[in-house]
């Protein structure tokens, strides 16, 4: 699983495998050490109606519909997005998308990445 943050926006992008478990368990998560400090990122399947996040504990927490992951992994629906009302009257944007093979040459194992549509 990986995860892109830029201004009030954050997409998680994941593999098959991870795909196939967040349908079948409900449940990713992963950490980055820092040294002292970890931040954690997770995906959870929930009986929300629309994507929701929540940063605690040094975590973000993505919350997805269960009606959105049904199937998914066997689909040809790329993602999912939405936009969460802040406080402050602006909005954070979320994304979760399924991760496709670069067409670049790129240095990271991608074996368990979706074929990219554009080299089909």
């Amino acid at each position: 699983m990986k995860i892109r943050i830029h201004g009030n926006s954050v997409r998680f992008r994941l593999s098959k495998t991870e795909v196939g478990k967040l349908e079948n368990e409900g449940y990713l998560e992963e950490t980055t050490d820092f040294g002292p400090a970890q931040l954690g990122y997770a995906v959870r399947k929930s009986g929300v109606t629309e994507l929701q996040a929540r940063f605690e504990h040094h975590k973000i927490t993505l919350e997805v519909p269960e009606k959105l992951l049904a199937g998914w992994a066997a689909n040809n629906t790329v993602g999912f997005e939405g936009n969460m009302p802040l406080s402050d009257g602006s909005s954070l944007f979320m994304l979760i998308e399924k991760d496709f093979k670069c067409l670049d040459n790129v240095h990271e194992d991608q074996s368990d990445n979706y074929d990219n549509p554009k080299t089909c």
